[in-house]
């Protein structure tokens, strides 16, 4: 089972979805960031969290229409069953035409201590959703209510979403850029990686702010750089 320590929860927050996406990159992993999915408000939190899995078919009539007794309770299992620290991750087949979930269902995830929720459909009830505090991403606001377009059908199995394989127990990480996924067995390894980019990029920042060139300073530090780093590093303790 994922799990990850208040350590690590720290550094993914601290970094951004863009130093992270560097870091995968250069490990070859170049699909991990979704397509068309962003934050319902900019000024919301920051996500990270482990990888809870939804799954939505196409709804159909006899199964989901208002006269049906074939109603699916899969979703409100999800609300009920997604653990602590988790991110509800909702394949929505990048289909907005009808809300993914709500802010009663987004209330009860966070109740519930879940880290966030993320789909490549929509979220109705948006202003409701935002006040709960919990970070969420989606495609666009949609108002009209599930069953118009879609039927959940299981839980915990891999999923796409945003054009992105997302597995069960995936770090999810979020920010106002982009969201994207983590293979579990390497974010250690990222996480570390991306820490210390950000660390140097905040130097590099400083010293751009300074006056000084890119040139030997970034994207690649030279010798000198290295030095007036770890000078740098030494004074920030």
């Amino acid at each position: 089972m994922t799990t990850l320590s208040s350590d690590l929860r720290e550094a993914l927050a601290k970094v951004g979805t863009s130093t992270l996406t560097g870091v995968l990159n250069r490990r070859g992993l170049k699909s991990m960031t979704l397509f068309d999915v962003w934050p319902l408000r900019p000024e919301q939190p920051r996500l990270v969290g482990i990888a809870f899995t939804m799954r939505f078919i196409p709804s159909r009539e006899d199964m989901d229409g208002p006269t049906s007794k074939n109603r699916s309770t899969i979703q409100p299992q999800a609300m009920e069953e997604c653990p602590p620290g988790h991110v509800l991750m909702i394949d929505s087949r990048g289909d907005s035409r009808a809300a993914s979930a709500g802010d009663l269902y987004v209330g009860r995830l966070k109740a519930r201590g879940a880290a966030g929720i993320v789909t490549d459909g929509g979220f109705r009830d948006t202003d409701g959703v935002f006040k709960t505090g919990l970070p969420a991403y989606h495609r666009r606001p949609s108002s009209p209510p599930s069953p118009i377009a879609h039927r959940p059908i299981d839980l915990q199995l891999p999923i796409a979403c945003g054009g992105v394989a997302v597995y069960p127990g995936d770090i999810v990480v979020g920010d106002r850029d982009a969201v994207l996924v983590i293979p579990p067995d390497i974010v250690e390894a990222v996480a570390q990686e991306a820490l210390d980019t950000y660390h140097y990029e905040e130097f590099a920042e400083a010293e751009v702010a300074r006056g000084r060139s890119l040139k030997g300073l970034f994207p690649a530090a030279g010798e000198e750089a290295k030095r007036d780093y770890e000078e740098w590093k030494k004074k920030k303790g």
